[in-house]
């Protein structure tokens, strides 16, 4: 069985680019456009293997959806990689990490493995 990542990104081109190269890596991807996109996916679907999150989005960004995740107790377990532009910025507390765009693919993915192995 494949890992499932969310994948929230507000940059469809980025977006796009991202979920096509995790789907190569033998990743099924879920997108969303912001975090209340998001959220509203969590509900439809099976728990994410690891959620991939744009920290800064229109209608609820990365910090706001992580707070989110963080109350309920159904996702707080799930490991969430932050990804942003900035510079000054560090990543996220229940965050297992941040990588800065434009996103290395190799980078990604290491960053990604120890959360994504299946048993």
């Amino acid at each position: 069985m494949r890992p499932t990542i969310l994948l929230v990104e507000d940059e469809p081109d980025l977006r796009e680019m991202l979920a096509e190269l995790l789907e190569l890596s033998d990743y099924q991807v879920v997108q969303a456009a912001n975090g209340q996109v998001a959220l509203d996916l969590l509900g439809t679907m099976p728990r994410p293997t690891l959620i991939l999150l744009d920290l800064m989005m229109p209608v609820m960004d990365g910090h706001e959806l992580v707070r989110h995740l963080r109350a309920d107790a159904r996702y707080q377990g799930v490991p969430v990689l932050m990804l942003t532009a900035h510079f000054s910025v560090e990543a996220p507390e229940g965050t297992v990490g941040l990588l800065r765009k434009p996103v290395d693919i190799a980078e990604l993915l290491t960053a990604m493995a120890p959360h994504c192995a299946v048993s």
